[in-house]
């Protein structure tokens, strides 16, 4: 079988690729950027394998910010997190078996000025005052009332007002449109309920960045997905990898299906690579863990996804990089 040298692997995998050995068992394998899933439910998993099935730090888009707050924020994998999701009096996720009262807030009110019950401002504020890094609002036109475009323009503005940016979930006709018009800022799932026409994807392009989570959609969603992703990167959009962990059975760790439906949607290589090691919301990537795949690196790109379910998370001073 073909090895690749160092410069070979950066060609397949990206700059940030490196073939290593672990200083103390001496085995050889490859040393990537550490991996974030960009969308889990901590409250609905047992993050303790995380760290040993590839994945070092992760974005929580919807949990309880009290018990957020709480987490030790030296802690492995590391936590960003937007808090409780904010929706429209009745709307999604209210009243689901998985979403308790505690994260869902209702908003009903456009008011900016703190205090202000079912307020913009008010649910904002809160979310920032535990520590959020994003603010989470829902546009699930498929199962219920949505907040009104001045209702999502006055929770944006609130978070500006924080330096937050806002994650839209979007289901539904005409949503995605609704949350590129109002400025979000990032959508939580690829948009899977309808095709996006050509304008609307080069409009999200120019101005968003999107969360996969391809893998928790079967038939006409998956395909409308993959689809929306393929002409969304085409035309420069950024393009983060996230799993919705916590939203049925899925592996604790690297979810080599979603890497496969990236792969589908163009997503290869140094690409995947950046969609999963994108340190955003993080201000910055770590560099006290490092992502170590043991054994020889594939050769070809249709490999790639199948390789990385053997991904770790080490120190990074752990790792020696072989001499070239």
């Amino acid at each position: 079988m073909r090895r690749l040298d160092a410069f070979a692997l950066r060609e397949l995998l990206g700059p940030h690729a490196d073939l290593c050995r672990r200083a103390i068992s001496g085995d050889h394998g490859v040393v990537l950027p550490p991996f974030v899933d960009h969308h889990v439910h901590l409250h609905l998993i047992d993050e303790r394998t995380l760290l040993s099935h590839g994945i070092a730090a992760v974005l929580d888009l919807g949990g309880d910010p009290v018990e957020l707050a709480r987490r030790l924020k030296n802690h492995m994998p590391r936590a960003a997190y937007a808090g409780a999701f904010l929706t429209a009096v009745g709307g999604y996720p209210v009243g689901r078996s998985w979403a308790p009262d505690a994260i869902v807030r209702e908003v009903s009110d456009p008011s900016l000025v703190p205090g202000v019950a079912g307020g913009a401002g008010t649910a904002v504020d809160e979310q920032a005052s535990f520590g959020a890094s994003v603010v989470k609002v829902t546009l699930n036109a498929s199962t219920g009332p949505v907040p009104e475009p001045a209702l999502l323009r006055a929770i944006i503005a609130a978070a500006r007002s924080h330096g937050l940016p806002v994650v839209a979930h979007v289901e539904g006709e005409g949503m995605t449109e609704r949350a590129v018009e109002a400025g979000v800022d990032v959508l939580a799932h690829a948009p899977f309920s309808e095709r996006l026409d050509e304008s609307l994807v080069r409009r999200a392009a120019s101005s968003q960045r999107w969360i996969s989570t391809l893998s928790i959609h079967d038939g006409d969603a998956a395909a409308d997905a993959i689809d929306n992703v393929a002409r969304f990167v085409s035309d420069g959009g950024r393009l983060l990898y996230g799993t919705d962990l916590g939203n049925g059975a899925q592996p604790v760790g690297v979810n080599v299906r979603e890497l496969e439906g990236l792969h589908a949607a163009g997503v290869r290589g140094a690409a995947l690579i950046a969609a999963l090691s994108d340190p955003w919301p993080f201000p910055e990537r770590s560099n006290a863990v490092a992502t170590f795949v043991p054994g020889h690196p594939p050769t070809d790109l249709d490999s790639v996804a199948g390789w990385l379910a053997g991904a770790t998370v080490l120190p990074a001073e752990e790792l020696v990089h072989d001499d070239h």
